[in-house]
């Protein structure tokens, strides 16, 4: 990019980087570290800037990286204690309701939406996608759904409301919790909703009929996955369903993704090392013992829903700014900015997958006539049963 071009979407505000780095490629981490910092500005819209990144940006490991991952990255990988992964949560999600509110929207869901069409509201994108998860798990009236990861509720509340179901939801988030709580309170579904606030591997030792986890995963980690899909099955009803939505990473990455890893660790989700690729989730759950029924891509549908935080955020600029300062306003910015791109790139994957305990007993038949696709079930006749069933 000549630099009279670059000029119309940022501009150097330490004199020291401009003459260090105009009319050449600046490093991708310094670039974004120095926007954090105020010593450079972005004077264009940052999603069109982040398009253009490659043109005026390069992905060299930079001695602030290498002090992150053998620092920050590494020891977070191979801890993922209680305490550390509390600290972790607690600092991003209590930070406050209203940060959230100000990009998620009214439904305050912070997962990939599913949508229609491009011009889709976000809150009709939200619920239908709740509407997705309950009817992949078939979902019936009086069954127990545990939601783990529930955020601040929307899901259980939904789910209970659409399919009759009762939910449990664990957060590690006191101010989730108590937000769902209130929000449960006044659709008056106390009696068929809570919320728990607890470390997923302190859920009481019962069993549920469905489970849900929507983009929590990730955050258990590389060291304790196989142990919390371990978990799950002990909580899964023999005849149960389990839904997992997990962020993933393409398997043949490069340095832009490297770049874009450790940005995410560094920055928006410390801690949050199990973003995989899907040929080592499907491995996982196989080892644990489930049989994967579907698996769905929905990284497009992420793409759209980041988009439209964006514009949510740029449009209350003014009220982060006053209450939480420039310098979080500029980080989400960014953040926001740049990661609509990851799934319409085809850099990352965003994975729908429903799986039941491998068994011989468990009933296949349930999905014959399940329309997932189009996430609605087809009006199904009278079951047709073999006279036996191979063993």
């Amino acid at each position: 990019m000549a630099q009279d071009e670059a000029s119309n979407w940022f501009i150097y505000k330490d004199p020291a980087l401009e003459k260090r780095y105009r009319g050449r490629p600046i490093p991708m981490n310094l670039f974004f570290e120095s926007y954090l910092d105020g010593k450079i500005d972005v004077v264009g819209d940052m999603h069109e800037l982040m398009r253009r990144k490659d043109q005026f940006v390069n992905y060299h490991l930079t001695r602030n990286q290498v002090g992150f991952i053998l620092g920050k990255f590494i020891p977070s990988m191979l801890v993922h204690s209680k305490g550390v992964d509390a600290k972790f949560v607690c600092d991003h999600y209590d930070r406050g309701d209203d940060f959230f509110e100000w990009f998620l929207g009214e439904t305050m869901v912070y997962t990939s939406a599913f949508f229609e069409g491009r011009d889709d509201a976000l809150e009709e994108a939200q619920l239908r996608k709740i509407r997705y998860v309950g009817e992949k798990l078939q979902l019936k009236p009086g069954e127990k759904l545990l939601d783990i990861g529930c955020g601040w509720g929307t899901l259980c509340m939904e789910t209970a409301e659409k399919f009759g179901v009762d939910a449990t939801g664990v957060t590690l988030s006191g101010n989730q919790s108590a937000f769902a709580t209130e929000r449960i309170r006044q659709r008056g579904l106390s009696e068929k909703v809570r919320v728990l606030t607890l470390d997923y591997r302190d859920i009481p030792a019962q069993t549920w009929n469905k489970i849900s986890c929507l983009e929590m995963a990730e955050h258990v980690g590389i060291k304790n996955f196989q142990k919390f899909l371990r978990q799950v099955k002990g909580l899964l009803d023999d005849d149960g369903l389990f839904f997992l939505q997990i962020v993933g990473l393409r398997p043949q990455y490069d340095a832009h993704d490297v770049t874009w890893a450790l940005f995410m660790s560094k920055y928006i989700f410390p801690g949050a090392d199990a973003s995989l690729p899907l040929n080592y989730v499907v491995r996982q759950f196989e080892k644990a013992g489930f049989e994967i029924h579907s698996v769905e891509n929905v990284n497009v549908h992420y793409g759209i829903t980041i988009y439209k935080w964006y514009q949510n955020w740029k449009k209350n600029r003014e009220k982060v700014v006053a209450k939480y300062g420039e310098r979080w306003f500029r980080l989400w910015y960014l953040f926001l900015g740049w990661s609509c791109l990851v799934g319409e790139g085809g850099r990352g994957g965003c994975y729908q997958i429903v799986a039941n305990k491998q068994r011989v007993g468990f009933d296949r038949y349930r999905f014959v006539g399940a329309n997932l696709n189009l996430g609605e079930f087809a009006e199904k006749p009278a079951a047709v049963r073999p006279v036996a069933a191979a063993g």
